[in-house]
């Protein structure tokens, strides 16, 4: 498949003929790759298609999708362009591979956590849920973007306590803003800083294999 991102897709080790299967996209956070973040769902591989998807641009050891200005403010040109190309990966992907249409679902940390939030708001239904571990929406997101209706997206946000680069704080407004537009939404504050823990991955896989 054509695409602007290197990607990385596991499919299930007992691939059935004709079957289609869920599919889960996942996205890192800054100075990481895409088989880091494949690695905190490598145990749904029996079940779903995993693509792990890599940033675009080089950031000390790793990748990242887009620049920043500043923690919380990302360069809007940068921002606007990984947006549109991921839009459109996600929406040729079931083309190549058997996916289930009815079953995509969102996975991102940090960087990957601002665009599965970005991507459900301007996807809407066309997905069937997101997690989200440690982001934000950014402003522009909120007052420029065309919001569908997520009224049928079910919605995982996680964030740190201590969490040193997004304040708690932040992780509570995204919850306040899906929360308004979705029932479907739960959040939850672990004690931790900014990461991913043992509890918050078994807690997000617990929420998967029940959607």
């Amino acid at each position: 498949m054509n695409s602007p991102f290197i990607y990385t897709v596991y499919l299930p080790f007992d691939l059935e003929k004709d079957k289609l299967y869920p599919v889960i996209y996942a996205m890192h956070g800054m100075g990481s790759n895409e088989k880091d973040i494949l690695s905190l769902i490598e145990e749904l591989q029996t079940d779903f298609i995993l693509i792990g998807i890599r940033g675009p641009i080089s950031k000390d050891q790793g990748f990242a999708y887009f620049d920043i200005k500043s923690y919380g403010n990302p360069n809007i040109d940068s921002f606007d362009a990984v947006v549109n190309n991921l839009n459109e990966f996600i929406d040729n992907t079931p083309g190549n591979y058997p996916i289930d249409t009815s079953r995509k679902y969102l996975l991102g940390f940090s960087q990957g956590a601002i665009l599965s939030m970005t991507l459900a708001l301007i996807m809407g239904n066309k997905l069937n849920g997101i997690i989200a571990l440690s982001g934000y929406i950014p402003k522009h997101v909120k007052a420029d973007y065309s919001i569908k209706s997520i009224e049928n997206l079910s919605v995982f946000i996680s964030h740190g306590e201590f969490d040193q680069v997004f304040p708690l704080n932040i992780g509570k407004d995204n919850f306040d803003f899906f929360k308004a537009r979705n029932e479907k939404t739960i959040f939850t504050a672990y004690p931790v800083g900014h990461e991913v823990s043992r509890e918050i991955k078994n807690d997000f896989i617990k929420w998967l294999c029940f959607q």
